[in-house]
């Protein structure tokens, strides 16, 4: 892991330089010591660090950044009960997911593991580099605010590693001595670390969108994101009391956020329910101005292409009649013209509208990739009263009705069972966030259901036990890493 991340880095913060230099030739010529390059070149003044910065996030989104570029949808929902997608041969990567029997070497997870270390790795050559620049033209608000914005990163990278690995290597330098034969951290520790991150970024980062220019878009986080990220962390470690504080400390920043009335709209760069996105180049060669996610989902020619990755009635079934989510963010397309797909009606996640059938390189895009809105926090304000935090769970009633509302479907009474009330945040999650980062199968996962709910869906029998839960640690990085030890079961 570490010695492929180190070449990747070096190459990417030379890209960095390259930002601010019109020589490239010297940096290609000979390879400098990479912390040289990045405190001297890259973090001496505001606009270079900016540059360093804005270089990460198209990393993540404009790449083929697997881990935060649909990626984790993807493997989530499949492995999930979401998803079931047309893989060929047995066997294969996608096959693997949808089945739960993934072969060490799958494909698919190890480019979530690489590519979310490399953004870590990123993200901590700006930390380092920015604590490190003596330069006095690098302004205390600029390292101020792109060190919170680089412990945020880091902070989600850790978190989705850790949720689909278990223990990983706990890499907080871009030292390659220390790094390179570094062992498994404890869970715990790694969840420490990000609760860290985190506190550190929301102090730092500004309670506004100014950081993302005039126009105050939603595309770099800010105080609000860590603290809905820190709301998400608290929950899964079920510190319910302090998970209702962090998701009410969004949930009353009105004057930011709302939830959208239409569902079509939640997505989009004008959205109030957004609370941190990722925006998309306009002129990827394959995508053009789609996100990577809506070009993968959504078939071309729209209506008559393949969809290859389908609803599960499993997930259809979970929606009551006529909830706008199921109209508005479900599509389907016809088969049967498809060589090689078997022919009839089947659905697609469409969230997001662009895909390869109606984007247009050059233009403005129409939506940006969400990575945390305000439907979450409403979610994880529901299931921490659920368990017992502030009112109760009549109280989360309440917040699940707030959705509900917004989905036009029939409000839940008052008087339910506090059984009722968890096994109805349970359901809205599941219709609320379907495809949308893994949220499915982390949330299976985290509240013991995975094995008695999944085991029973045909395709995903033999259920062969817990060991099926994590992702394997890719083969590769155990050749270079002796310290590093593979999951159980592969």
């Amino acid at each position: 892991m570490f010695r492929s991340i180190k070449k990747i880095a070096v190459v990417l913060i030379g890209l960095f330089s390259c930002l601010i230099s019109s020589s490239c030739k010297k940096l290609l010529e000979v390879e400098a010591p990479i912390n040289s390059i990045t405190t001297k070149d890259v973090f001496s003044t505001d606009d270079q660090a900016e540059m360093a910065m804005a270089a990460m996030y198209s990393l993540m989104v404009n790449s083929d950044s697997y881990f935060s570029n649909g990626g984790v949808s993807i493997a989530g929902g499949l492995s999930a009960d979401e998803l079931y997608a047309y893989y060929g041969a047995a066997q294969s990567p996608l096959y693997q997911l949808n089945t739960n029997s993934l072969l060490a070497d799958n494909a698919p997870t190890k480019e979530i593991w690489v590519s979310a270390y490399n953004i870590i790795y990123l993200a901590n050559s700006i930390i380092e580099g920015i604590g490190e620049s003596t330069a006095t033209t690098l302004s205390v608000r600029a390292r101020k605010q792109l060190t919170g914005e680089a412990k945020f990163i880091r902070a989600l990278s850790f978190f989705y590693l850790t949720n689909l690995f278990g223990d990983v290597p706990l890499a907080l330098t871009v030292d390659f001595n220390k790094t390179q034969r570094m062992a498994r951290t404890p869970q715990q520790q790694v969840y420490n670390q990000i609760i860290d991150d985190l506190n550190a970024a929301q102090s730092a980062l500004a309670d506004d969108y100014s950081a993302s220019g005039v126009l105050q878009e939603r595309i770099r986080p800010n105080k609000w994101a860590a603290i809905a990220l820190l709301a998400r962390v608290h929950l899964y470690l079920k510190d319910y009391p302090q998970a209702l504080t962090e998701a009410k400390s969004v949930i009353d920043q009105q004057g930011l956020f709302d939830l959208e009335d239409n569902p079509d709209n939640v997505f989009a760069p004008t959205s109030r329910e957004a609370i941190w996105q990722l925006k998309q180049a306009t002129d990827h060669p394959t995508t053009r101005n789609a996100t990577k996610e809506g070009n993968a989902f959504i078939p071309s020619p729209w209506g008559t292409g393949p969809a290859f990755f389908c609803i599960t009635e499993q997930l259809l079934n979970a929606f009551e009649p006529n909830d706008k989510r199921r109209v508005q963010w479900i599509a389907q397309t016809d088969n049967s013209s498809v060589a090689g797909m078997p022919p009839g009606i089947t659905r697609f996640p469409h969230k997001y509208k662009l895909g390869l059938h109606n984007s247009v390189p050059g233009m403005d895009p129409s939506e940006y990739y969400t990575g945390l809105r305000l439907a979450e926090m409403y979610l994880i304000h529901a299931e921490a009263q659920a368990n017992g935090a502030g009112g109760g769970p009549a109280a989360a009633i309440d917040d699940l009705n707030i959705i509900r509302h917004r989905a036009d479907i029939e409000l839940l009474p008052a008087g339910l069972t506090e059984t009722q009330v968890k096994a109805a945040v349970e359901k809205e999650r599941q219709t609320e966030l379907f495809a949308e980062w893994g949220h499915r199968w982390l949330d299976l996962k985290r509240t013991g259901k995975a094995a008695s709910m999944l085991s029973q869906i045909p395709l995903k029998q033999p259920w062969k036990g817990d060991d099926q839960l994590l992702y394997p640690i890719p083969p590769s990085e155990l050749k270079v890493n002796s310290a590093l030890k593979q999951n159980k079961g592969y």
